[in-house]
């Protein structure tokens, strides 16, 4: 997601960029973005800092060179999906250098990315929120949600929708199949009524044409189920449907598929139902 990210951003903004995996840079270039060789060169004099990151651990190992790196009064923006306390911790010590920091995770996948129409949810001090207004709508539509930690809240709770969601367009589309229903049909049908979703149009299309090939992987989707309920679980609360679909997922990974896409929650679906795929 993060190249055509860059691509959108530098159509309004003087960008460099910086990837560990070099070859993942690989024309960017051809939009006057500067690809750096270190993360000491990406932070050189840089006003805004964006980074997007798998897990945890690497946006926490980064921390201290960005607190070495970037200039008294700057921002970084933390776009990775993060457990809500790693993006406290790293609040609080970016601000305790004078570093601005907002945690911004993003929905809407490759194609939102692509079309810079990603929901952007953003946590922090509202006036940097507001300052950071301009770079943030060049990838789509930033809402900010509340202090520091929020936009991570915000994303745990997408992900809940559209885990859950991905769980019931999988179950409507396998009784439609063994029906006898067309449930492309179905989906047609569906438009503009109380059922219809993106997740509908989208996943509901890949299940039905068994087209697994990764957008939204299935370990990252586990990762966030697992931080929905170390969260829910912080606050002495109980989430029984995101325990089921976290727990489908944990199977999918463990049986070899942690890469597909998380549309593939269907093949999980349709072995606990007994019936057999159509693969």
């Amino acid at each position: 997601m993060g190249y055509p990210m860059a691509q959108n951003i530098s159509k309004f903004f003087r960008l460099k960029v910086y990837n560990r995996t070099k070859n993942k840079t690989i024309g960017l270039e051809n939009f006057n973005i500067k690809i750096c060789e270190s993360i000491d060169q990406v932070c050189k004099d840089c006003d805004f800092l964006i980074t997007m990151l798998p897990s945890d651990n690497e946006v926490l190992d980064i921390t201290p060179k960005l607190i070495q790196y970037m200039k008294k009064n700057s921002v970084v923006i933390d776009m990775s999906s993060t457990k809500v306390n790693t993006a406290k911790k790293i609040y609080t010590e970016l601000k305790n250098k004078n570093i601005n920091f907002l945690d911004a995770p993003v929905s809407g996948g490759p194609e939102g990315a692509k079309k810079a129409t990603l929901a952007i949810m953003v946590g922090g001090d509202q006036n940097i929120f507001e300052k950071s207004t301009e770079l943030l709508k060049t990838m789509g539509e930033p809402t900010w949600v509340g202090l520091n930690g929020s936009g991570q809240v915000a994303k745990l709770c997408n992900q809940i929708i559209v885990g859950i969601n991905i769980g019931a367009v999988a179950e409507a589309i396998i009784l439609c199949e063994k029906s006898g229903v067309d449930p492309k049909k179905l989906i047609k049908a569906l438009k503009g009524g109380f059922a219809d979703s993106l997740v509908l149009r989208n996943h509901g299309i890949r299940m039905i044409e068994k087209d697994f090939i990764p957008r939204g992987k299935n370990s990252t989707h586990l990762k966030d189920m697992v931080n929905i309920l170390e969260q829910a679980n912080k606050n002495d609360l109980d989430l029984p449907i995101s325990k089921i679909i976290k727990l489908m997922f944990e199977n999918l990974c463990k049986s070899g598929f942690s890469n597909d896409d998380h549309s593939s929650l269907y093949n999980e679906i349709l072995k606990n139902s007994g019936a057999h795929s159509q693969n």
